[in-house]
């Protein structure tokens, strides 16, 4: 008998299961449905498909026409990609000096602490495009020989990395705090050093604990790439703006749209695998 109840308990685990897929599968086929009839059977539901998914234009769009004047939007998402690969990496180098001036404790670094207190409130304030467009319009105003004859993507290369450099320092803060006291103890009672210590024993885990914040701070900065093009940098949001007041057709901007769900998407998916496998090892972790 007992037997008997252990082979039906995972048949119906596994029943439960089918059933839970097929229920979650036919709402989401129904709530589809419900958006796609909305679409089509509104009644200007020909003049949005016109201006927004017309299928020349969004072409047209995406492969330009320089001839006139006319970026193309495909091309243009690389400038994108560069801004975000080349801002990420000089975020996390500045982030991560900032806050360890921030973390010290020595009488020295109390004027570096300040300094950086004052930065990070300053550029967690103000909004991102005021940055942009500060520093876009601003830095070529001082008439510098070398800061003020720059292109219009390393100006605004330059306000993503100030901006988001006050945000992911805290992050990294937020880092450094969640690993235990006993640590950097441990790690005294050996000798090494405050230094030493923190590069070996803390900063490790502390950057453990925030990848996964640190992936959705990215996935917004990918986005946040289109604000450049507000001081004349070509992206992917201005071509897309270019094209859309040439033609006064909007496609455009669904292409710009479709390109960056292409490379956010991806990176949103590896955030939640590694939120799930993190979430897994500390699981098991408490279970030993």
């Amino acid at each position: 008998m007992g037997g008997a109840l252990g082979d039906r308990g995972p048949r119906l685990l596994r029943a439960g299961d089918r059933r839970s897929t097929v229920i979650s599968t036919i709402s989401t086929i129904a709530f589809v449905a419900a958006l796609a009839a909305v679409f089509f059977f509104a009644p200007g539901s020909g003049v949005v498909r016109h201006d927004f998914f017309s299928g020349t234009n969004m072409w047209r769009s995406f492969v330009g026409n320089n001839s006139h004047g006319l970026p193309g939007i495909g091309t243009a998402i690389v400038l994108n990609i560069k801004m975000f690969l080349v801002a990420e990496v000089l975020i996390l180098i500045l982030a991560l000096a900032v806050a360890l001036v921030r973390q010290s404790t020595g009488p020295v670094m109390f004027p570096l602490r300040v300094v950086s207190t004052i930065y990070v409130d300053v550029f967690r304030g103000v909004p991102l495009l005021l940055v942009i467009y500060m520093i876009g319009n601003g830095v070529p105003a001082l008439n510098l020989h070398f800061l003020s004859t720059q292109t219009p993507p390393v100006y605004g290369t330059a306000a993503l990395v100030l901006s988001y450099s006050a945000y992911v320092s805290e992050v990294y803060r937020a880092g450094l705090n969640s690993v235990h006291r006993s640590q950097t103890l441990a790690a005294r009672s050996l000798g090494l050093t405050g230094w030493t210590s923190m590069r070996y024993v803390i900063l490790p885990q502390a950057v453990r604990n925030i990848i996964p914040p640190l992936l959705n701070d990215f996935i917004s900065l990918q986005k946040d790439t289109a604000l450049v093009g507000v001081i004349g940098a070509i992206e992917a949001n201005q071509a897309a703006t270019i094209y859309a007041d040439s033609t006064l057709n909007y496609s455009s901007y669904v292409v710009a749209a479709i390109l960056f769900l292409i490379l956010t998407i991806p990176l949103a998916r590896f955030t939640d695998h590694v939120i799930r496998r993190d979430r897994q090892r500390r699981l098991a972790g408490a279970l030993v």
